[in-house]
């Protein structure tokens, strides 16, 4: 049964609302996707604060356009999907990648960085998919600015441990 024309703006509304605060949406075709799967991938995505929506290709591209932005899903291949990711830019790509190890029926297709971001295609996406998440990085960077000090006092204490062991053998 085709969608009204109300049902259609409706689809079209709740798309723009998602668009206005996602930070990078991934494309992907879920072509000959189990129903138990696709369902896996959506609770995985909601409890890491992302989303997956599958989207009629004509109506996903008037809610992106709507929005200003320059996206054409008409020319993906396949059932789109849309990963939107709402506080990490890398992680639906990262989630969505992971899941594809296990089922070949997922494919990313490309995606976007921040809303007026360059749309790139699937070799970017993938390698956007492979990046440490945001809080892998900041992990990375602390470590790296407490390792210095960390091994100043090391020194020190070591200094002052050999000084004391230098006054012990003089006193003897």
């Amino acid at each position: 049964m085709p969608l009204t024309r109300e049902k259609k703006q409706k689809i079209i509304e709740q798309l723009q609302q998602k668009i206005k605060k996602l930070k990078s949406v991934v494309f992907l075709n879920i072509a000959g996707l189990k129903v138990k799967d696709l369902t896996e991938l959506r609770k995985e995505m909601k409890r890491k604060n992302c989303e997956l929506k599958v989207v009629k290709k004509t109506l996903g591209t008037i809610a992106f356009q709507r929005e200003g932005m320059d996206v054409n899903l008409k020319q993906l291949e396949g059932e789109v999907a849309l990963g939107f990711g709402y506080s990490d830019e890398v992680l639906p790509f990262k989630i969505i990648y992971e899941f594809s190890k296990d089922n070949e029926n997922i494919k990313i297709l490309g995606g976007i960085i921040e809303k007026k971001g360059k749309i790139f295609g699937k070799e970017e996406a993938l390698k956007v998919a492979k990046l440490p998440s945001k809080k892998e990085l900041l992990g990375k960077i602390i470590a790296t600015f407490q390792n210095p000090p960390t091994q100043f006092v090391f020194v020190l204490k070591e200094n002052m441990r050999r000084f004391i062991w230098v006054l012990s053998q003089i006193k003897k």
